[in-house]
């Protein structure tokens, strides 16, 4: 192997296990406008897409320990997405562009959380709520029950402050000796 191709390949080595996620996307016959905008997304996501050939991603798939599964994915056009963060919305802007692509672009997998994943997956984890917004949602619902509470004392107190407490009913247990008594 000529010295540019080791290069290239250790840089795709070394790119994908510094990675928290590797998305294997099949490009073929997209434009580079389209390629452009997904790049850009990418960016704004701590993420990076790179056009590599699949003999380099068979090699990867050696150095990270991959199962023999994912070398089905290695066919056709392939281009790998890694980087560090939120996979969520990458796998979101990933789908986007599958979208945007009219049938052109596919998602192939993922390695993610080490696991290899397949398409269905990727787009299962593309609808899937972030981290940021999961952690809104619970602040949310743990704030609910103390603005209820503020909101019942605040209506109390407008309809003037002390209510009557509820008259108690006389306890069961109380009643039942004296039937007896009243029986003997």
């Amino acid at each position: 192997m000529r010295i540019e191709k080791i290069a290239i390949l250790d840089e795709v080595v070394a790119r994908v296990k510094d990675s928290d996620y590797c998305f294997i996307i099949d490009h073929g016959g997209v434009t580079v406008a389209q390629f452009a905008k997904l790049r850009k997304a990418l960016r704004a996501l701590d993420s990076r897409l790179l056009v590599v050939k699949n003999t380099f991603l068979g090699k990867v798939a050696k150095e990270k320990g991959w199962s023999e599964e994912v070398n089905a994915m290695f066919k056709g056009n392939s281009a790998i997405v890694t980087g560090h963060g939120e996979p969520t919305a990458v796998a979101k802007a990933i789908m986007e562009f599958v979208k945007d692509s009219n049938g052109k672009a596919s998602v192939k997998g993922a390695d993610y959380d080490n696991k290899i994943v397949d398409a269905a997956m990727v787009e299962a984890l593309s609808k899937v709520p972030g981290k940021d917004q999961l952690r809104a949602t619970l602040l949310m619902l743990l704030k609910e029950p103390a603005t209820r509470l503020a909101r019942v004392l605040s209506e109390k107190a407008k309809k003037g402050g002390d209510a009557a407490p509820a008259p108690e009913a006389p306890a069961p247990a109380a009643e039942a000796p004296a039937a007896e008594a009243a029986q003997q």
